[in-house]
């Protein structure tokens, strides 16, 4: 296993090459890697799809449709030959640890043409990563890796996306957002610095994101505060920061989106550490 524990700025992804081996015979390769605070793992793709599992720490991936974060306890499935980019955004001085499954292109996994998907770690794909991780014979790795293929199949996405869309002028307006959520300037202020109508925006918004522009603008600013909660903010302070009228309003708009309430989401989803995980 490699740590990186030093806060480099940017880092090379998979140093051990896992993501780049083609072969059927082995459908399932597992790597871990430990991250500081801050690190950055550079924009690169590989032929195998991957699975990157948050065992601890809070995780943000950019890909070209989108961005999504993936708070312990969730995992993102990453498509064959996605470019993408990871950076961790845990409080300082925790930093994150990943493990990871590389699935060979000879075994569809999620439906095609999804892109990348947040998904819950059931109890069993957990541990089942974790032997992975630590396993040498080959054999063994066969048989977890078809549990896992299954367990992923299986997985329901979870509501931590955010559509980017193609546009020039649509993702400069989203990137300052994504950027900058707390902004509170309405859509005819950001039109001019994106060089589009508000029209003309708010029609890209809906064609190429699925979203209106007023949705979009709360959902980075929920996703936002997914980090900031990570990172141990109250309700009152982020519901100020993030430009919500009050902490009751920004509760209110949280739990319509997850279903739970700001304080209870990270406490009910994460992981209990690895143990064991050494590779």
């Amino acid at each position: 296993m490699t740590k990186d524990v030093d806060d480099p700025p940017i880092l090379r992804f998979d140093p051990s090459g896992t993501a780049f081996v083609l072969d059927p015979a082995r459908p399932v390769l597992a790597h871990g890697r430990d991250l500081a605070a801050g690190a950055h793992v550079a924009p690169h793709a590989h032929p195998r799809g991957q699975l990157l599992w948050a065992a601890e720490g809070l995780l943000r991936l950019g890909a070209e449709d989108g961005v999504w974060l993936v708070p312990p306890g969730f995992g993102i499935w990453i498509p064959g030959s996605t470019r993408h980019e990871m950076r961790v955004v845990s409080r300082p001085g925790t930093g994150a640890r990943t493990r990871n499954l590389y699935v060979d292109p000879s075994c569809p996994v999620r439906p095609e043409g999804r892109g990348c998907e947040v998904l819950p770690i059931s109890a069993l794909l957990r541990e089942v990563i974790l032997r992975m991780a630590a396993e040498g014979d080959a054999g063994r790795l066969a048989r977890l890796g078809a549990v896992a293929l299954d367990e992923i199949a299986a997985a329901a996405p979870a509501p931590l996306d955010l559509p980017g869309g193609q546009d020039p002028r649509l993702r400069r307006l989203t990137a300052h957002l994504g950027r900058h959520p707390s902004d509170p300037r309405p859509l005819p202020l950001l039109a001019a610095e994106a060089g589009a109508s508000p029209r003309t925006l708010e029609r890209l918004f809906r064609a190429e994101t699925g979203l209106s522009f007023r949705d979009w603008r709360s959902r980075v600013r929920l996703l936002a505060a997914v980090g900031r909660l990570e990172r141990g903010e109250s309700s009152t302070t982020i519901a100020h920061s993030l430009g919500y009228r009050s902490a009751s309003a920004f509760v209110a708009a949280f739990r319509s989106h997850f279903g739970v309430p700001p304080q209870s989401y990270l406490r009910n989803r994460a992981s209990p550490p690895p143990e064991g995980a050494q590779a």
